[in-house]
């Protein structure tokens, strides 16, 4: 099974529940990065930031400048989405560069009436 993220929509209630499956069954939780709603979650991954994920995605470790390079963008740009991605823990960074550690990504939340 590949090494896949979930990104989805959940409350605190949801990751709280997730974390206690996690204890009680001693079973590692699967990758799962939440956000609070669905405009949190666009406006986090943008266009151009999933562009930057596509590109990452079984890339290693790369530099900013690559990462750039490889987006066709310039350096400001990227290091700005990047620091985005890093910051709601999608993409990682050690002394070898920002590594994006997935194989693949689900998107998973369900659309209700208001």
């Amino acid at each position: 099974m590949a090494n896949t993220v979930t990104i989805g929509v959940a409350s605190r209630d949801d990751i709280n529940a997730r974390f206690m499956r996690a204890m009680t069954t001693g079973k590692r939780a699967a990758p799962f990065i939440g956000f609070v709603d669905e405009r949190a979650l666009w406006s986090t991954l943008t266009p151009l930031r999933w562009d930057i994920l596509k590109m990452m995605t079984g890339a290693g470790p790369l530099a900013l400048r690559e990462i750039a390079r490889r987006v066709e963008r310039d350096v400001r740009g990227v290091h700005t989405d990047v620091h985005a991605l890093l910051a709601v823990g999608l993409i990682e960074r050690d002394e070898a560069g920002f590594r994006f550690p997935y194989d693949a990504v689900h998107v998973d939340f369900v659309l209700k009436a208001a």
